[in-house]
């Protein structure tokens, strides 16, 4: 590690540079974020399928699920009118459909018939789950919480469907999940070198201190 002053740092605030060069910023640096995607069903019977880079756990107990919506987009709208979703793992081998189905596509048009991609029956809920994703969450639209023109959806989980292909006994192994992220820019993510470090028992933390 570099000594302190080595490296200058470049300070900025939110209100000294245009608002979507620092979200851009902002979007550079929380990386690799993980991929949800959505597949929702308007209350016009219309199945919807999109990307959204901001995604993540929001509670293990009970198991919620969150992706945000930049502008009120159809995810946004479907799961929000008919309280359902499924997130569908964003992985290497649909890098192209998942970056395909970004485009915005009108809501009358369904992006699985548009992109040619096979979709399947959920169990629980109604939207239809990617065929050739290895893993799907069906989800009840829990509550919404908006940011501006943001909207962040929070979905309770009541349904996993994972590929007997990517497992490792009862493990989803992660080099057969091969998820994608979202860097900056329009760069993508693969998963790289893995590091697996233990917890440090508390005991032990302390001697290591002294």
């Amino acid at each position: 590690m570099g000594s302190p002053g080595q490296d200058r740092r470049r300070e900025l605030a939110p209100d000294e540079l245009p608002e979507r060069q620092f979200a851009g910023l902002l979007k550079s640096v929380v990386v690799p974020r993980p991929i949800a995607w959505v597949s929702t069903t308007s209350t016009d019977g219309i199945d919807n399928l999109a990307p959204h880079s901001f995604f993540t756990f929001a509670s293990e107990v009970p198991p919620i699920i969150q992706f945000t919506s930049i502008g009120r987009k159809d995810s946004w709208e479907n799961a929000t009118e008919t309280g359902e979703f499924v997130v569908n793992l964003a992985n290497l081998e649909n890098l192209e459909a998942i970056n395909e189905s970004g485009t915005e596509y009108p809501p009358d048009e369904d992006e699985f018939a548009a992109l040619g991609i096979e979709r399947e029956p959920s169990v629980v809920v109604k939207p239809p789950r990617v065929a050739g994703s290895p893993v799907a969450i069906e989800c009840l639209t829990h509550e919404t919480v908006e940011f501006g023109e943001s909207v962040v959806v929070f979905g309770k989980v009541v349904h996993v469907a994972i590929s007997e292909s990517v497992l490792d006994g009862d493990h989803p192994d992660i080099g057969r999940l091969a998820p994608m992220a979202r860097l900056g820019r329009n760069e993508w993510s693969e998963i790289g070198r893995i590091h697996r470090i233990d917890r440090i028992p508390l005991d032990q933390a302390r001697r290591s201190g002294d």
